[in-house]
Protein backbone atom coordinates (compact mmCIF):
# COMPACT_ATOMS: atom_id res chain seq x y z
CA UNK A 1 0.00 0.00 0.00
CA UNK A 2 2.83 2.36 1.12
CA UNK A 3 4.18 2.04 -3.01
CA UNK A 4 0.93 2.34 -4.38
CA UNK A 5 -0.10 5.64 -2.68
CA UNK A 6 3.33 6.85 -2.75
CA UNK A 7 2.99 6.18 -6.90
CA UNK A 8 -0.07 8.12 -6.72
CA UNK A 9 1.65 10.73 -4.95
CA UNK A 10 4.15 11.40 -7.65
CA UNK A 11 1.47 11.31 -10.14
CA UNK A 12 -0.41 14.05 -8.15
CA UNK A 13 2.52 15.89 -8.45
CA UNK A 14 3.67 15.23 -11.64
CA UNK A 15 0.40 16.44 -12.97
CA UNK A 16 0.34 19.75 -11.30
CA UNK A 17 3.85 19.99 -12.97
CA UNK A 18 2.52 19.30 -16.50
CA UNK A 19 -0.74 21.63 -15.93
CA UNK A 20 1.21 24.27 -14.75
CA UNK A 21 3.44 23.67 -17.78
CA UNK A 22 0.74 23.19 -20.25
CA UNK A 23 -1.04 26.93 -19.36
CA UNK A 24 2.02 28.86 -19.25
CA UNK A 25 3.11 27.63 -22.98
CA UNK A 26 -0.85 27.68 -23.68
CA UNK A 27 -0.86 31.27 -25.51
CA UNK A 28 1.51 29.64 -28.62
CA UNK A 29 1.06 26.06 -29.01
CA UNK A 30 -2.67 25.17 -29.33
CA UNK A 31 -1.77 21.12 -28.47
CA UNK A 32 -1.14 22.54 -24.49
CA UNK A 33 -4.06 25.12 -24.80
CA UNK A 34 -6.34 21.95 -25.75
CA UNK A 35 -5.41 19.69 -22.99
CA UNK A 36 -5.71 22.67 -20.35
CA UNK A 37 -9.30 23.15 -21.62
CA UNK A 38 -9.94 19.56 -21.25
CA UNK A 39 -8.61 19.17 -17.85
CA UNK A 40 -10.29 22.02 -16.91
CA UNK A 41 -14.03 20.48 -18.39
CA UNK A 42 -13.44 18.32 -15.04
CA UNK A 43 -11.17 19.74 -12.64
CA UNK A 44 -13.82 19.99 -9.95
CA UNK A 45 -14.31 16.15 -10.12
CA UNK A 46 -10.83 15.52 -10.29
CA UNK A 47 -9.94 17.63 -7.47
CA UNK A 48 -12.75 15.89 -5.29
CA UNK A 49 -10.66 12.57 -6.54
CA UNK A 50 -7.31 13.92 -5.33
CA UNK A 51 -8.97 15.21 -1.92
CA UNK A 52 -11.12 11.87 -1.44
CA UNK A 53 -7.82 9.49 -2.31
CA UNK A 54 -6.23 11.44 0.18
CA UNK A 55 -8.40 11.30 3.03
CA UNK A 56 -8.95 7.58 2.47
CA UNK A 57 -5.19 7.35 2.18
CA UNK A 58 -4.46 8.86 5.97
CA UNK A 59 -7.42 6.83 7.40
CA UNK A 60 -5.90 3.57 5.94
CA UNK A 61 -2.36 4.44 7.48
CA UNK A 62 -3.35 5.58 10.82
CA UNK A 63 -6.78 3.37 11.11
CA UNK A 64 -5.46 0.17 9.01
CA UNK A 65 -1.66 0.19 9.31
CA UNK A 66 -1.60 1.32 12.61
CA UNK A 67 0.78 4.64 12.18
CA UNK A 68 0.08 7.51 14.68
CA UNK A 69 -0.77 10.36 13.63
CA UNK A 70 2.02 13.20 14.75
CA UNK A 71 0.72 16.68 15.45
CA UNK A 72 1.38 18.27 12.14
CA UNK A 73 -0.38 15.17 10.46
CA UNK A 74 -3.34 16.17 12.20
CA UNK A 75 -3.53 19.74 10.98
CA UNK A 76 -2.51 18.74 7.48
CA UNK A 77 -5.64 16.43 8.36
CA UNK A 78 -8.11 19.48 8.84
CA UNK A 79 -7.26 20.96 5.87
CA UNK A 80 -7.47 18.05 3.60
CA UNK A 81 -10.61 16.64 5.27
CA UNK A 82 -13.20 18.97 4.55
CA UNK A 83 -11.87 19.47 1.12
CA UNK A 84 -13.85 16.21 0.20
CA UNK A 85 -17.28 17.69 1.16
CA UNK A 86 -16.56 20.68 -0.22
CA UNK A 87 -15.47 19.53 -3.57
CA UNK A 88 -17.65 17.22 -4.23
CA UNK A 89 -20.65 19.92 -3.66
CA UNK A 90 -19.00 21.78 -5.70
CA UNK A 91 -18.73 19.22 -8.95
CA UNK A 92 -22.37 18.86 -7.93
CA UNK A 93 -23.20 21.76 -8.85
CA UNK A 94 -20.90 23.13 -11.29
CA UNK A 95 -19.42 25.96 -9.14
CA UNK A 96 -15.90 27.42 -10.05
CA UNK A 97 -15.90 29.35 -7.54
CA UNK A 98 -14.90 26.78 -5.05
CA UNK A 99 -11.48 27.96 -5.55
CA UNK A 100 -11.53 31.23 -3.15
CA UNK A 101 -13.31 28.91 -0.42
CA UNK A 102 -10.68 26.07 -0.87
CA UNK A 103 -7.88 28.50 -1.12
CA UNK A 104 -7.19 29.01 2.92
CA UNK A 105 -7.39 25.30 3.66
CA UNK A 106 -5.20 24.54 0.57
CA UNK A 107 -2.36 27.23 1.01
CA UNK A 108 -2.32 26.45 5.18
CA UNK A 109 -2.02 22.68 4.35
CA UNK A 110 0.49 23.54 1.93
CA UNK A 111 2.61 25.18 4.43
CA UNK A 112 2.23 22.25 7.28
CA UNK A 113 3.12 19.74 4.61
CA UNK A 114 6.01 21.60 3.67
CA UNK A 115 7.01 22.07 7.02
CA UNK A 116 6.88 18.66 7.81
CA UNK A 117 8.35 17.67 5.12
CA UNK A 118 11.11 20.11 5.40
CA UNK A 119 11.59 18.93 9.06
CA UNK A 120 11.69 14.92 8.19
CA UNK A 121 15.14 15.42 6.15
CA UNK A 122 16.58 18.40 8.38
CA UNK A 123 15.01 17.26 12.52
CA UNK A 124 17.88 20.08 13.33
CA UNK A 125 14.93 22.57 12.24
CA UNK A 126 12.14 21.19 14.18
CA UNK A 127 10.64 24.42 16.23
CA UNK A 128 9.19 22.03 18.65
CA UNK A 129 5.91 21.87 16.53
CA UNK A 130 5.04 18.55 18.28
CA UNK A 131 4.79 18.34 22.01
CA UNK A 132 2.47 15.01 22.92
CA UNK A 133 2.59 11.69 21.02
CA UNK A 134 4.82 10.69 18.08
CA UNK A 135 7.69 13.03 17.12
CA UNK A 136 6.74 15.24 13.70
CA UNK A 137 10.69 13.85 12.32
CA UNK A 138 9.97 10.68 12.56
CA UNK A 139 9.58 9.02 9.45
CA UNK A 140 6.97 5.92 9.04
CA UNK A 141 8.51 5.48 5.39
CA UNK A 142 10.38 6.27 2.51
CA UNK A 143 9.29 5.06 -0.59
CA UNK A 144 11.23 5.74 -3.72
CA UNK A 145 13.84 7.86 -2.01
CA UNK A 146 11.85 10.44 -1.22
CA UNK A 147 7.69 10.34 -0.66
CA UNK A 148 7.06 10.28 3.02
CA UNK A 149 3.68 10.95 4.30
CA UNK A 150 4.04 14.42 4.28
CA UNK A 151 5.05 14.49 0.83
CA UNK A 152 1.89 12.85 0.19
CA UNK A 153 -0.37 15.35 1.66
CA UNK A 154 2.10 17.97 0.06
CA UNK A 155 0.87 16.63 -3.45
CA UNK A 156 -2.61 16.47 -2.46
CA UNK A 157 -2.54 20.00 -1.83
CA UNK A 158 -0.81 21.35 -5.18
CA UNK A 159 -2.59 19.31 -7.20
CA UNK A 160 -6.23 20.27 -5.86
CA UNK A 161 -4.70 23.84 -6.39
CA UNK A 162 -3.42 23.26 -9.56
CA UNK A 163 -6.94 21.53 -10.38
CA UNK A 164 -8.95 24.87 -9.01
CA UNK A 165 -6.44 27.53 -10.20
CA UNK A 166 -5.26 26.71 -14.12
CA UNK A 167 -7.68 28.11 -16.21
CA UNK A 168 -8.06 27.87 -19.72
CA UNK A 169 -6.51 31.03 -21.80
CA UNK A 170 -9.05 33.44 -21.87
CA UNK A 171 -10.83 31.57 -19.55
CA UNK A 172 -13.28 35.10 -17.37
CA UNK A 173 -10.32 33.41 -14.24
CA UNK A 174 -7.61 33.96 -16.27
CA UNK A 175 -8.62 38.07 -17.44
CA UNK A 176 -7.92 41.05 -14.99
CA UNK A 177 -10.13 43.33 -14.12
CA UNK A 178 -9.26 46.75 -14.43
Amino acid sequence: MESFTSLLAIFAASGAIVLVIARSIAPKWSPAADFVRSVNAVSLWLAWLVASVATAGSLYFSEVADYVPCRLCWFQRICMYPLAGILLVAALRRDRGVRWYALPLLVAGAALSSYHYLIEWRPSLDGGACGVGPSCTDVWFRSHGFVTLAFMALAGFVAIAALLFVTPVGDRADRRED
